[in-house]
């Protein structure tokens, strides 16, 4: 569904008066000395360790309070236009990758440019590469990584080695060949499980295989290196390794004998393997993604932001350095399970100890975020309903990405 731009909510004049709580007007100076109080947006249902993060701060910088609030992930987009279009806000959020190049568009984010120098623990060198791409808008850093998440492989040791496999597939030629005999086993047996509608599916996928996807504000999704991505994705449809709708939930295809052995999922379905189906436990792994050119996977997470509004950049800037401590990133994932983005944060034994966990950050110093432009969820969408065309109604590959490609370019136009 397309939503309301920022630049759109700016120019909407009934939204110029508005005011939300606890927006970055409150508060006195501490150029001289006296008390701040900064205003903190806490996605989702992260409050609660915000404000222990948030105690952690004034106790170390007694003349601020940090005021957090929490916003729903449902109604943060919305909300988010409404303190662009009045300029009240809060003085630091949290703000989904995605979303950076609208509300960066739009003004709303503060440039951080030449703040980063004076805070260490900001170093691009601190972060994934591709945390660190996903800050950057126009020449300028308008945010810092806060929360790291990328696809990678999950397969069952226990099958693969059953078709002559004592290793996840590596490379592209791979995965089409386990995945071939492993649907060989037998009746409703499947070599891997795509999400179709999973619209970074083939944009991963591509760009393994060489595709630049926007190239100088330029779709390029009719060029030669992404159609021969789609006519390998839509192959594993076509043959049967693949399923299509089968209905079935992780415990039911990934469990007992393995219906489908290998998916493509992010780390959150560590836990849940293991939490749903315990009897495998000792015959599944994980893996980085099978390599073409190279094994790029997406990036998603989110960042740490400055209202460009705030009337108290430096302290907001204190607290996103604080947050952005190596130790602090560990509490955090402690309190929510959610993955750090800085890079030292992984060589604690809780990540690098754990065999699952290390595979994620081996893949995160290999994973970019989708292109960084404003009609980016809206290609992507578009996308979704292109391959239903072809791998379900057997629309032919270069028309359906000619037409996809001409869609891309109007948005890209707007």
């Amino acid at each position: 569904m397309k939503t309301k731009t920022a630049s759109a909510a700016i120019a909407a004049v009934m939204l110029a008066g508005t005011a939300l709580a606890g927006c970055s007007s409150g508060g006195s100076d501490s150029a001289d000395g006296g008390k701040v109080t900064l205003s903190v947006w806490a996605m989702g249902d992260s409050s609660k360790p915000m404000e222990q993060m948030a105690a952690a701060f004034t106790k170390e910088n007694p003349n601020v309070t940090v005021k957090v609030q929490a916003i729903p992930w449902g109604s943060a987009h919305d909300k988010l236009l409404t303190a662009v279009a009045s300029k009240k806000g809060p003085d630091v959020l949290q703000m989904g990758t995605t979303w950076m190049p609208e509300f960066a568009a739009a003004g709303a984010l503060a440039d951080l440019t030449a703040d980063l120098g004076s805070y260490p623990e900001l170093a691009a060198d601190n972060f994934f590469k591709g945390t660190v791409t996903s800050t950057q808008f126009d020449g300028k850093t308008v945010g810092v990584p806060w929360l790291a998440e990328t696809r990678i492989l999950f397969y069952r040791t226990d099958v693969l080695k059953s078709v002559g496999y004592d290793h996840a597939p590596k490379t592209w030629d791979e995965l089409l060949d386990a995945s071939k005999k492993l649907t060989e086993r037998g009746k409703d047996k499947y070599g891997i499980g795509f999400d179709p509608k999973e619209p970074t599916l083939s944009f991963m996928f591509a760009r393994q295989n060489g595709a630049k996807l926007i190239e100088g504000n330029k779709a390029q999704f009719d060029q030669p290196q992404y159609r021969d991505t789609v006519a390998y994705l839509d192959s594993f449809f076509k043959n049967g390794y693949a399923p299509i709708d089968l209905g079935l939930d992780t415990s039911q295809t990934f469990g007992g004998d393995g219906m489908v052995p290998m998916f493509i999922s992010g780390p959150w379905m560590i836990k849940t393997i293991k939490d749903q189906i315990p009897d495998i436990d000792g015959k599944w792994a994980t893996a980085v993604l099978p390599a073409k050119e190279n094994n790029m996977s997406s990036l998603g997470g989110s960042n740490l932001t400055v209202f460009n509004f705030t009337d108290h950049k430096a302290e907001a800037m204190k607290f996103v350095s604080f947050l952005s401590k190596p130790e602090n990133q560990l509490e955090w994932m402690k309190q929510t399970g959610e993955l750090p983005a800085n890079m030292k944060a992984w060589e604690d034994p809780q990540l690098s100890g754990d065999a699952n966990m290390s595979v994620v950050g081996e893949q995160l110093k290999n994973a970019e975020p989708m292109p960084l432009v404003k009609a980016w969820d809206n290609i992507s969408q578009n996308f979704v309903k292109t391959f239903e065309q072809i791998y379900r109604a057997n629309g032919n590959i270069d028309a359906q990405l000619k037409d996809f490609n001409a869609q891309s370019q109007q948005l890209l136009d707007k």
